[in-house]
């Protein structure tokens, strides 16, 4: 006899993530053919490459491989098809998990993920709003008068690409730490011990992950990477302080219904 516990069998629950994983993908394609015309059509490229302009002299960004200019046109394409493609694969994964998770589980789940949308973007605003014009004035200012700068549109686009990257994922800092509070993992009095460490780790992090030879880029990480590790601590004691209510309350109620 078949279980009437509610629970979705297994099979059925391969089946779900399958055509969830399906609805995914074709949103991500969907996503690239649209992002293929808009970069195309309004010349993203172009906009992206609005920072160098100025140190060109009046010269366009160079190639030598006859497929970059396809090549770097796809992966912006790839680039905007992600971000037209990303609602609907955030609601198909929400979809699948939200069965599974509890009620206070569910209210949290929208918060956090706006927090970390709007941390991502904060970090990319800062890289491309300073970090990346602060970066090229000062790589451009020591030139020598003997040299002539050519710059290969490959060489750019990684560079711009890796720094806005980098500071996206960088700023998602006090969510990875507010979820290690919530685990209990980590505790406020433990990070707050830590501090003189995080501000190191946050200097070797920083030139580990931007460009080795851009030690602004790396100063310009280090100290909002160490702001943002103050921030979490805050964060922290909000969650430890819920969960002692939580555990507080859970204690006594037994007590209350004798």
């Amino acid at each position: 006899m078949a279980k009437t516990t509610g629970e979705m069998p297994f099979l059925d629950h391969l089946e779900e993530l399958r055509w969830r994983i399906i609805w995914s993908l074709a949103a991500v394609i969907v996503g690239l053919i649209v992002g293929f015309v808009i970069v195309t059509q309004f010349d993203v490229i172009g906009v992206l490459a609005e920072p160098i302009k100025p140190y060109l002299g009046g010269r366009k960004l160079g190639y030598t491989h006859p497929a970059d200019a396809f090549s770097i046109t796809l992966s912006m394409a790839l680039a905007v098809g992600a971000v037209i493609a990303s609602p609907v694969v955030v609601y198909q994964f929400w979809s699948f998990l939200a069965p599974a998770l509890h009620r206070h589980e569910k209210r949290l789940a929208l918060p956090v993920i706006s927090g970390a949308v709007v941390l991502f973007l904060g970090g990319v605003s800062l890289a491309w709003f300073f970090v990346i014009p602060m970066t090229l004035k000062f790589l451009f200012s020591i030139q020598s008068q003997s040299l002539e700068g050519f710059i290969m549109v490959s060489d750019y686009f990684s560079m711009i690409t890796i720094l806005t990257l980098t500071f996206g994922a960088s700023f998602e800092l006090p969510i990875l730490i507010l979820a290690l509070a919530a685990l209990g993992i980590v505790t406020p009095k433990m990070l707050g011990k830590f501090r003189h460490f995080a501000l190191i780790g946050s200097f070797l992090l920083s030139a580990l992950i931007t460009p080795g030879d851009i030690f602004l880029a790396t100063l310009a990480l280090t100290i909002p990477l160490y702001l943002l590790y103050e921030f979490s601590i805050v964060l922290s004691v909000i969650v430890f302080r819920r969960k002692q209510k939580a555990a507080d309350a859970a204690e006594f109620a037994p007590r209350g219904l004798m």
